[in-house]
Protein backbone atom coordinates (compact mmCIF):
# COMPACT_ATOMS: atom_id res chain seq x y z
CA UNK A 1 0.00 0.00 0.00
CA UNK A 2 1.44 3.37 -1.02
CA UNK A 3 1.63 6.20 1.62
CA UNK A 4 0.07 9.39 1.69
CA UNK A 5 1.09 11.83 -1.28
CA UNK A 6 3.78 9.05 -2.96
CA UNK A 7 2.74 9.34 -6.16
CA UNK A 8 2.46 12.84 -6.06
CA UNK A 9 5.98 13.14 -4.78
CA UNK A 10 6.90 10.67 -7.51
CA UNK A 11 5.65 12.93 -10.36
CA UNK A 12 7.04 15.77 -8.34
CA UNK A 13 11.05 14.06 -8.57
CA UNK A 14 9.99 13.04 -12.42
CA UNK A 15 9.52 16.54 -13.65
CA UNK A 16 12.01 18.30 -11.46
CA UNK A 17 14.89 18.13 -13.77
CA UNK A 18 12.51 20.33 -16.11
CA UNK A 19 11.86 23.14 -13.56
CA UNK A 20 15.55 24.41 -13.21
CA UNK A 21 13.72 27.52 -14.39
CA UNK A 22 11.12 27.70 -11.56
CA UNK A 23 13.17 27.86 -8.87
CA UNK A 24 11.28 29.33 -5.56
CA UNK A 25 8.35 28.58 -6.81
CA UNK A 26 5.35 26.06 -5.79
CA UNK A 27 4.26 22.70 -8.04
CA UNK A 28 1.27 21.42 -7.87
CA UNK A 29 0.76 17.66 -8.41
CA UNK A 30 -2.55 15.59 -8.42
CA UNK A 31 -2.28 12.55 -8.71
CA UNK A 32 0.48 11.28 -11.18
CA UNK A 33 -0.32 14.74 -13.06
CA UNK A 34 2.01 17.40 -12.59
CA UNK A 35 -0.38 20.66 -13.14
CA UNK A 36 1.49 24.05 -13.05
CA UNK A 37 3.96 26.01 -11.15
CA UNK A 38 2.53 29.45 -9.24
CA UNK A 39 4.72 32.24 -7.98
CA UNK A 40 3.16 32.27 -4.38
CA UNK A 41 2.03 28.81 -1.79
CA UNK A 42 -1.16 30.31 -1.96
CA UNK A 43 -2.08 30.66 -5.55
CA UNK A 44 -1.27 27.03 -5.91
CA UNK A 45 -2.99 25.82 -3.00
CA UNK A 46 -6.20 27.80 -4.15
CA UNK A 47 -5.70 26.18 -7.98
CA UNK A 48 -5.32 22.71 -6.07
CA UNK A 49 -8.79 23.37 -4.03
CA UNK A 50 -10.29 24.30 -6.76
CA UNK A 51 -9.17 21.26 -8.91
CA UNK A 52 -9.66 18.38 -6.34
CA UNK A 53 -11.50 20.10 -3.43
CA UNK A 54 -10.82 18.24 -0.51
CA UNK A 55 -9.04 15.30 -2.04
CA UNK A 56 -5.81 14.72 -1.41
CA UNK A 57 -2.68 17.42 -3.54
CA UNK A 58 0.26 17.79 -3.48
CA UNK A 59 2.38 22.12 -3.51
CA UNK A 60 5.86 21.51 -2.77
CA UNK A 61 8.24 24.38 -3.21
CA UNK A 62 10.63 23.76 -6.10
CA UNK A 63 14.16 23.32 -4.79
CA UNK A 64 17.12 22.04 -6.74
CA UNK A 65 18.80 21.04 -3.95
CA UNK A 66 15.71 19.83 -1.07
CA UNK A 67 16.51 21.24 2.45
CA UNK A 68 16.85 19.02 4.94
CA UNK A 69 14.76 19.67 7.93
CA UNK A 70 15.66 17.89 11.29
CA UNK A 71 13.24 16.94 14.31
CA UNK A 72 14.56 16.35 17.56
CA UNK A 73 12.81 15.07 20.55
CA UNK A 74 14.26 16.85 23.59
CA UNK A 75 11.28 15.89 26.02
CA UNK A 76 11.76 12.14 28.02
CA UNK A 77 7.69 10.30 27.46
CA UNK A 78 7.38 11.66 31.01
CA UNK A 79 7.66 15.23 30.03
CA UNK A 80 4.82 14.58 26.96
CA UNK A 81 1.21 15.59 27.73
CA UNK A 82 -1.12 13.53 26.22
CA UNK A 83 -4.57 12.91 26.88
CA UNK A 84 -5.43 9.44 27.98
Amino acid sequence: MKMALEKELEAYKKKLPELKDHEGKFALVIGDAFIDVYGTYEDAMREGYKKCGLKPFLVKRVESQEQIQTITRLLTPHQCHTSP
